[in-house]
């Protein structure tokens, strides 16, 4: 998809990655966008305005307060005037202002008020990457729509090695084409599920497992990006999800079971991430189980197998499973597709500490005469590449 004509706000903030942005300004006005630089104090400290300003042809702006422009409420006519506010490099500092939605320098202030797209890349140290307030802080970003472009892994200019490299210029250019290019699966409805399910034992008691959700969470962000309507049958997890996700609450197997089965005709696409728990208790106890014998004996029945009952349909939707496994993980995985009559299979390995509550995973995908393999990587990341992937073999 050409970015011709396309008006781009570049936000560059201050850390070392931001020699990076002469680079990619260089490579969209090659594409013919027009392209704006807004640039943070801290910014200046790592590439002059000047630079930026011969490369795009345009002045650099960097006060908020500035009387040439806030005249005409400049920081406005800039949010108006975006197609695209892209900010790379995209500091720990920039990412914790748009999470809460801090307005005080000029690239915050004009995220704030702009209803373009917005589209950041993260760099930073790997510590401060994978920090707890940081993962937080991208929870809340991917909550609403915010397109986060990477980061990569590798060697960093503090001498540490891990995630938080910005994405080079020309990998950045070709997600931002990506996103202007016509939404693939625009029209298509999907039904995700995703997390665990709790089977009760006893009031205070219940049999689970420790899928956190996070997979689940961002396919349905990556689908509704991809122009997709899409509803999330979640289990009990504490994430948050986009508001123009259809998002429906439970609790057991037979409740989603249900959830699903309410829902599944007015789908085009099922995907099964939810870990749903293959037993319940046969009988839950009124009162709580006070701790009086030795040994306690839990009697077990089935619950129904929501992905089985969707492919069994006579029309069934295009139907994608997960399997997650500890050994042989291309032997169960085509074995679950077939004994479940799915389109496609999703394997990831799980032992050894992998995958769960984790935010990188592991893929294998497999479907009945093809398979391919994806890296490490985040979780958001492969969810895009995911959806890339089913809307290939559900639009040929």
């Amino acid at each position: 998809m050409s970015l011709k004509n396309k008006n781009i706000v570049l936000g560059v903030t201050g850390g070392i990655a931001a020699y990076k942005a002469a680079e990619l300004t260089r490579l969209l006005i090659k594409e013919g966008s027009k392209v704006r630089v807004v640039m943070t104090e801290a910014a200046q400290a790592f590439i002059t305005p000047l630079t930026l300003q011969a490369l795009s042809g345009e002045a650099v702006r960097s006060e908020l307060f500035d009387p040439a422009h806030e005249a005409a409420m400049g920081h406005i006519e800039l949010a108006r005037w975006a197609d695209l506010v892209l900010v790379a490099p995209a500091t720990a500092n920039l990412l914790a202002k748009l999470a809460h939605g801090r307005a005080d320098d000029l690239l915050s202030t004009l995220c704030l008020a702009t209803e373009a797209p917005i589209a950041v890349a993260p760099a930073m140290n790997q510590q401060m990457w994978q920090s707890d307030a940081t993962k937080d802080n991208m929870k809340r970003l991917q909550a609403r729509n915010v397109v986060i472009l990477g980061p990569d892994s590798g060697d960093q200019a503090c001498g540490e090695t891990g995630p938080g490299r910005m994405l080079e210029p020309a990998a950045i250019v070709a997600r931002i084409k990506n996103e202007f290019a016509p939404k693939r699966l625009e029209n298509k409805r999907i039904l995700i599920t995703a997390g665990p399910t709790r089977e009760p034992i006893d009031p205070v008691r219940y049999l689970s497992n420790r899928s956190s959700g996070k997979m689940g969470f961002a396919m349905a962000i990556a689908a509704l990006q991809a122009g997709a309507e899409v509803t999330l049958i979640a289990g009990p997890v504490s994430l948050e999800i986009n508001k123009a996700v259809n998002r429906i609450n439970v609790e057991t197997a037979a409740t989603m079971h249900t959830k699903v089965i309410e829902n599944i005709d007015s789908c085009d696409i099922f995907i099964a991430t939810a870990a749903v728990s293959d037993y319940r208790p046969e009988f839950m106890e009124a009162q709580k189980i006070k701790k009086d014998a030795d040994q306690l004996t839990l009697s077990l029945t089935k619950n129904p197998d929501i992905l089985a009952d969707v492919a069994g349909r006579s029309s069934k939707p295009f139907c994608v499973g997960f399997a997650a496994e500890t050994q042989n993980l291309e032997h169960y995985a085509r074995q679950k597709l077939i004994s479940k009559n799915l389109d496609m299979i999703i394997a990831n390995p799980v032992d050894n500490g992998r995958g769960f509550d984790q935010e990188d995973n592991t893929l294998h995908v497999f479907w009945k005469d093809g398979d391919k393999a994806f890296a490490t990587a985040p979780k958001t990341e492969l969810a895009r590449q995911l959806i890339h992937l089913i809307a290939e073999h559900t639009l040929n």
